[in-house]
């Protein structure tokens, strides 16, 4: 009788979580007239990639920013999108893996959410989801992160006293039942799609030459932006990869983190995993280096706490493992030149980005 009444007590203690009934077929109010958005970039960024089932309007960015921050998308409600994406860590969360509703530490480092709509070739650091639509229908159902399910999500939704209002304006919905995931995925990509920097110091100026660079951002410049006929003891350049004025060549690939006796030996086998090409195993998607100085720790598994130990690690040449990338080689580097790259790459920061009124958290 006793072990009978503890069970039932440490039963009765256990958090519950509510799960609301589906909603009758309740005809939504209100009008549809959503209003066009223009995303306004500089030319130089080139053109952003808006499907055409998925148009940009004040309404659906809007509602897609509300659920962006709203942990209504979680299991119990403690856990948004914001949670791992945070604004002034350039939409990262400054941790080594992002941690879920369950307290579970993730697999890997939370990538930041900067200039989403230019990148052409997938999306997560293995790329498996094509879109930015698809690629929010994973961490809802992620036991490792919102840990919800989608049916139980559409249902809240729906029963919800303000989104399905919203969801008619963004979409011309006409009765509750129809806001399902794929609306839900389409208004988080568009506000995602507005997450635009294009106003760092290396805009203004080596893009758009609104003022001379001080002698140890050109020092790092030549450093970073390096060719072989510049003569710097060898050195590799960052521009390889990182080149353009994205940063980044959207591309995916081994950069000598880890050394492994055969190529199926990673821990994480990257977009190997995904395509199931052993010679990809163990790459990993060569991120935008915008904002870079506000999104430690970094590398896929944030093993790196400083920009001074990323370059460390380059300067070390990597482990010669078949798949690395051709420009992971051993290249001296002084402290100087060290202190000159750190400066150039603290030119990437875009403080106008990331204290935009237009991404912060709407329900503060």
């Amino acid at each position: 009788m006793i072990i009978a009444s503890v069970l039932m007590l440490s039963s009765s203690c256990e958090k519950k979580v509510e799960k609301p009934t589906p909603p009758v077929d309740e005809t939504i109010p209100g009008v549809y007239d959503p209003t066009p958005f223009s995303l306004e970039t500089p030319q130089y960024l080139g053109q952003a990639i808006i499907p055409a089932d998925n148009p940009l309007t004040e309404q659906g960015i809007a509602l897609g920013r509300r659920l962006f921050y709203d942990p209504i998308l979680s299991i119990d409600s403690t856990q948004s999108c914001s949670s791992c994406h945070l604004p002034s860590s350039s939409f990262s969360d400054n941790r080594q893996k992002s941690i879920g509703v369950n307290g579970a530490e993730g697999l890997r480092n939370a990538m930041p959410l900067v200039n989403l709509a230019f990148n052409p070739n997938g999306f997560f650091w293995d790329g498996r989801r094509a879109s930015l639509e698809e690629q929010a229908l994973d961490p809802v159902e992620d036991h490792l992160e919102m840990a919800d399910t989608w049916e139980n999500v559409e249902t809240k939704l729906q029963r919800h006293p303000d989104y399905p209002r919203r969801f008619r304006e963004a979409f011309g919905i006409d009765k509750k039942p129809e806001i399902t995931r794929n609306l839900v995925v389409k208004a988080i990509a568009q506000f995602e799609r507005t997450l635009v920097s294009h106003n760092a110091e290396f805009d203004k100026v080596f893009l758009r030459a609104e003022r001379f660079p001080t002698d140890a951002e050109q020092r790092g410049k030549l450093l970073f932006f390096f060719e072989p006929s510049d003569n710097f003891d060898n050195h590799p350049g960052c521009s390889h990869c990182h080149g353009g004025q994205h940063l980044t060549d959207f591309s995916f690939r081994n950069n000598g983190l880890d050394d492994v006796e055969d190529l199926a030996d990673f821990e994480d086998l990257g977009r190997g995993g995904v395509n199931n090409n052993r010679f990809d195993n163990g790459k990993f998607r060569v991120p935008t280096l915008r904002n870079i100085a506000l999104t430690a720790p970094y590398m896929h598994d944030g093993r790196f706490e400083t920009l001074e130990e990323v370059l460390d690690h380059y300067a070390a040449g990597g482990h010669g493992v078949l798949n690395e990338d051709a420009n992971i080689r051993t290249f001296p580097l002084t402290e100087q030149q060290k202190l000159d790259l750190v400066v150039f790459l603290n030119t990437f920061t875009d403080t106008s980005f990331i204290q935009n009124p237009a991404f912060q958290n709407p329900f503060k």
